[in-house]
């Protein structure tokens, strides 16, 4: 017997077919027609080609809330560009089934020098919509953006914050069939994300709909995409499922910020020790023991090389610090019985953490066995030889790193009285 696989019968509203933008970037002027004639015969363009985008191909369907991420540079703006049509494509195409609405740069479209009202026609007008249906529209722009007593008032008298939020209000009410958003997640203050994030879960639901997100939350990616792709260099690497493309960005970014540290690092005339570390310790790593990305039940697995050179008792104390959110959620400390150049495994449970960035740092220290207030730090690892590591799993969520609260549901100890109610499905 065998199995039948499901055909996606959705049609599709978004065709990108093998795209690829160029840029012309000058090198130099010619001063005149003269100069001019003689750089072509010996062959100086005078520009250099920056190639941002190259042969990006993938499709969209009807009802998908689709995410592209990539780091700085990559060409996801100038991919949002061209899907929008404000760019030309020098090679392949796009084809668009539907209206679409982007909200790509805050402000493009908005007058100062007109009221919130006018620049909400405005803005609405720009992007296809008739007076008739901009009418239809209007009460719930300005109910969900929270402007009510602003809408008469010239929009350079308006707040950053209030700017955004009219703007981004007219881009998701308008009645579009598919919405292209740019770093959205940050917009407004707690209370209006939280409407955001509501908005986002309502529109899941309908399957008319169609979003793309581009986004550097890959938190928002597992959460509300069904579908995502990764542009590096102007290049896909990696598409498809949403979980396996958020764990490769994660992974391209621990990368390049090593890479950085490290790159950072041997233009600087570096010291005989690193920063840290000394003759008595002239090593001390942190470092993951497989891929730095991991989940609730797995947990992480790490080792600490050290080569301790002294002759007194020590130990290492580790502690983990949340690099989103700030704070040091865990740490503890382990007494060394070896002398000389060894590696410690070790594996941190992380059940009762959410999801999120971390570092694990390592110090060593010394005490004289009987009087543990004696302890003297010796060394300590940097921001080179420390570990990073995320934690991304499907039932973590995106707030303090303790406490996850899967892991910490009560338990009815009198289930003829109390028994737990069943979770409430997304």
């Amino acid at each position: 017997m065998t199995e039948e696989t499901t055909v996606d019968e959705r049609p599709v509203v978004l065709k990108v077919d093998h795209v690829a933008k160029m840029f012309r970037l000058p090198t130099e002027q010619a001063t005149g027609l003269k100069m001019a004639f003689l750089n072509w015969t010996k062959g100086i363009k005078g520009y250099t080609e920056q190639h941002v985008l190259r042969d990006i191909d993938f499709e969209v369907r009807q009802g998908d809330f689709f995410g592209i991420v990539g780091r700085n540079g990559s060409g996801k703006s100038t991919l949002l560009k061209i899907i929008s049509q404000i760019y030309t494509p020098e090679q392949g195409s796009v084809t668009v089934t539907g209206k679409l609405v982007p909200f790509i740069e805050l402000g493009v479209g908005f007058n100062p020098e007109l009221t919130g009202r006018e620049n909400v026609y405005l803005n609405g007008a720009l992007l296809g919509f008739t007076r008739t249906e901009i009418d239809a529209m209007y009460d719930d722009i300005v109910k969900f953006a929270e402007l009510e007593e602003f809408m008469d008032q010239k929009l350079k008298n308006y707040s950053s914050g209030m700017q955004v939020r009219l703007a981004f209000s007219v881009a998701i009410k308008a009645q579009g069939d598919i919405l292209v958003l740019d770093e959205v997640l940050a917009v407004g203050d707690e209370a209006f994300q939280r409407k955001c994030d509501n908005f986002f879960a309502e529109i899941k639901k309908d399957p008319t709909k169609t979003v793309i997100l581009v986004t550097h939350s890959m938190d928002a990616v597992k959460r509300y995409c069904n579908k995502a792709i990764l542009i590096k260099d102007g290049e896909i690497i990696a598409s498809g499922n949403k979980d396996d493309v958020a764990d490769r960005y994660t992974l391209e970014n621990l990368r390049r910020e090593k890479k950085s540290v490290a790159e950072e690092k041997e233009k600087n005339d570096a010291p005989k020790y690193p920063l840290g570390l000394s003759a008595t310790v002239p090593v001390l790593n942190v470092k993951p023991s497989k891929e730095p990305v991991c989940t609730i039940v797995g947990g992480f697995d790490f080792e600490v090389e050290y080569d301790y050179r002294g002759d007194k008792n020590f130990y290492v104390a580790l502690a983990m610090h949340d690099l989103r959110r700030g704070g040091l959620p865990y740490g503890d400390s382990f007494d060394l019985s070896r002398k000389g150049h060894h590696t410690v495994h070790f594996h941190l449970p992380m059940d009762l953490f959410n999801n999120g960035d971390f570092r694990l740092v390592a110090s060593l220290h010394t005490w004289d066995g009987s009087h543990p207030d004696t302890a003297e730090m010796i060394a300590f690892t940097n921001e080179e030889n420390s570990c990073d590591f995320s934690l991304r799993d499907a039932k973590g969520k995106d707030n303090f790193a303790l406490i996850n609260k899967v892991s910490m549901a009560y338990e009815s100890l009198d289930e003829t009285l109390a028994t737990r109610q069943r979770p409430m499905e997304d």
